[in-house]
């Protein structure tokens, strides 16, 4: 069995009273994106902090190709790539300065970072901004610039935090088009996400955490399979709430396993969509999408509907 490339061993951190992270492990294998999942305020961003060594853990380790963080973090940072959700690029270099002037930091020699830059412009599309500053990029330009960046010291493992919010559906399909690219190539990616697509389409394993511990963790068709039904049919329109509560809608609700209700929308969860839809068939004031289940489900069932607010 192939060794964890990197390896979280039973990080705690509090900060007062609070327990933020608790006791919460996970290996990342060479080569393999792992996603990290969860609402607002789950720990995530503590988690990669502590991953990062910015923020040192009150209990556990981090390990990373032979190191321990945050004791040898400059030997771990330099096998790092790190692309955070806040654009950090210097705005008063252009593309190809940006990339120089962070290579630099990781003691690269001049002609070896000017080597690279035009790889990494053309990787990122960006081989006809070279000379444009970041104001002048849109967000889907910033952000592969930043992946670009992330890539200058050529590292085993990058680390991204939800590098596509705020992009358009183009821009997120480029980004995952480039990151594919990078595991393919045998790179390895820890993922942070609130697209549960981005995670289907790219993470080969996913770990799902909640109020600080992790709740689950496997390959995504199989946690699905694991924790939901294999159908849903999404119910909306006139009288649709009323399918949830109402008495003389007992005899439909027996048809499915699971009935949730979201918003102006009720959800039935089944094994077998069939009986339920000609039961819904006669109904016609009522809209209804059938469908698998997907990750999306699966995030809701495991850490509830209830909207949470940062901080």
């Amino acid at each position: 069995m192939t060794s964890p490339l990197f390896s979280v061993r039973h990080l705690v951190k509090r900060y007062g009273d609070q327990t933020v992270v608790r006791d919460l492990s996970f290996d990342i294998a060479p080569g393999e994106c792992l996603g990290v999942i969860g609402p607002n305020g789950a720990g995530k961003t503590t988690t990669i902090r502590m991953c990062l060594g910015l923020t040192v853990p009150d209990e556990g380790q981090v390990l990373a190709f032979g190191h321990e963080m945050p004791r040898d973090a400059l030997a771990i940072k330099a096998r790092l790539g790190v692309v955070s959700q806040m654009d950090t690029l210097d705005p008063d270099f252009d593309c190809a300065e940006n990339l120089l002037v962070y290579g630099r930091y990781f003691g690269l020699k001049d002609r070896d970072i000017r080597d690279r830059i035009p790889r990494l412009l053309e990787f990122a599309a960006l081989s006809h901004k070279a000379q444009a500053k970041p104001g002048e990029l849109s967000g889907g330009m910033k952000r592969r610039l930043s992946l670009a960046r992330a890539l200058v010291n050529d590292p085993d493992l990058l680390l991204l935090d939800e590098p596509t919010t705020g992009l358009d559906p183009q821009a997120r399909h480029l980004m995952w088009e480039r990151l594919q690219m990078l595991l393919q190539q045998g790179k390895s990616i820890l993922l942070t996400t609130h697209f549960m697509d981005e995670a289907e389409r790219l993470c080969s394993r996913l770990l799902v955490i909640d109020h600080g511990r992790k709740i689950a963790e496997g390959r995504p068709r199989e946690l699905i399979a694991q924790h939901l039904e294999a159908e849903v049919v999404e119910v909306y329109g006139t009288g649709a709430l009323a399918l949830a509560e109402a008495a003389e809608h007992e005899s439909l609700r027996a048809l499915a396993a699971r009935v949730e209700v979201s918003g102006e929308t009720v959800f039935f969860y089944t094994p077998d969509a069939q009986p339920l839809l000609q039961a819904l068939a006669p109904l016609h004031q009522l809209r209804t999408l059938h469908r698998p289940a997907n990750l999306e489900d699966l995030f809701l069932k495991l850490t509830g509907r209830q909207i949470r607010e940062e901080g």
